[in-house]
């Protein structure tokens, strides 16, 4: 089915479920996309066609009236009862693949259509009731621009490059090879492969400034079978703390380490230890390293050496050059 008819199903779908009366051919012609400028005749074939696409995916459009006693005007509509889904108990692979197609229905394209339909339909001067949608509202619009060509990208299986800024930073360009696009926490991101990085990384879709162009050809790359893009995505949020960390720091300094802690005790001049709770020892390494000779760790032992790895890190290429 061509993009062009399936934009054209949805809105006479919304159409004929928004509105509380039925609507007459003449009106569905008037504002529904794809039937106006029309001959009568193709008109005719298309709706007819439409219908029974309709009525065979389980759609059922009710003929009637719009008033008793005058049966000669007829038009139509969708009964909401009928068209709603019973409650369903489903099997959890059955909840994942149902799942998936939600995520589908979420595309950027899709929910501008529905949005633009109801607009239009309240322009034609019909009275529209949008609750009658519940069962098509897209639960997480992806209004940035860089979502279609993602999705896009994603599908071709080819390589893009965009310009990334995180938060605080230069923007920077990246190469990648699009993974997935999923929605996590009430945001969208990319899971992909970092040419330029050499590894996998998760990008916020909202961060990416500019346009999203083309690195490369359709089929270029292999999604990885084993790829987890759901651990990906859960590595964005670090874990409760967990256990706790000995730091020493100099006297008003550290402060982001100091609201954390939960016991500070004097040491030497000029310096306390602190206990500070970590979820992950990695970014509590590289948070220490950050203050520099204000900050050291001095327990646990792996902690001090990561921090330690950290800042070697840094000075060797500054070293170098």
């Amino acid at each position: 089915m061509s993009a062009r008819k399936s934009e054209r199903l949805m809105n006479l779908v919304i159409a004929l479920l928004v509105t509380p009366h039925y609507l007459s051919k003449d009106r569905i012609r008037q504002v529904v996309d794809g039937y106006r400028g029309q001959t009568d005749e193709a008109f005719d074939r298309m709706f007819e066609r439409d219908k029974d696409d309709l009525r065979d995916i389980g759609v059922q459009i009710e003929l009637g009236t719009f008033e008793r006693g005058f049966g000669d005007d007829l038009g139509y509509r969708i009964v909401r009862d009928e068209f709603e889904m019973p409650e369903l108990v489903l099997e959890p692979d059955e909840a994942a693949v149902l799942g998936l197609a939600a995520r589908v229905w979420q595309h950027a394209r899709l929910a501008s259509q529905t949005s633009s339909a109801l607009l239009k339909l309240r322009a034609a001067g019909l009275a529209v009731d949008p609750d009658a949608l519940s069962t098509l509202d897209p639960r997480l619009a992806a209004s940035e621009a860089a979502f279609e060509p993602l999705w896009d990208a994603v599908v071709t299986r080819t390589p893009v490059e965009f310009s990334y800024r995180r938060p605080g930073a230069e923007a920077s360009s990246r190469a990648v090879e699009p993974w997935s696009v999923l929605s996590w926490h009430g945001h969208w991101y990319l899971a992909a492969h970092d040419r330029g990085r050499g590894e996998p990384r998760m990008f916020r879709v909202s961060r990416i400034d500019g346009a999203v162009s083309a690195a490369g050809s359709p089929g270029e790359y292999d999604i990885p079978a084993d790829i987890d893009v759901k651990a990906m995505a859960m590595s964005l949020f670090p874990p409760p703390p967990s256990a706790a960390a000995s730091v020493r720091v100099r006297a008003g300094t550290a402060l982001a380490l100091r609201r954390r802690a939960t016991r500070s005790r004097p040491a030497d001049a000029g310096w306390d230890e602190i206990d500070v709770p970590y979820g992950s020892i990695s970014e509590l390494a590289a948070e220490i390293a950050s203050f520099g000779a204000d900050a050291v760790a001095t327990a646990p032992p792996e902690l001090r050496d990561r921090v330690v790895a950290h800042l070697r890190g840094i000075l060797e290429p500054a070293v170098g050059s």
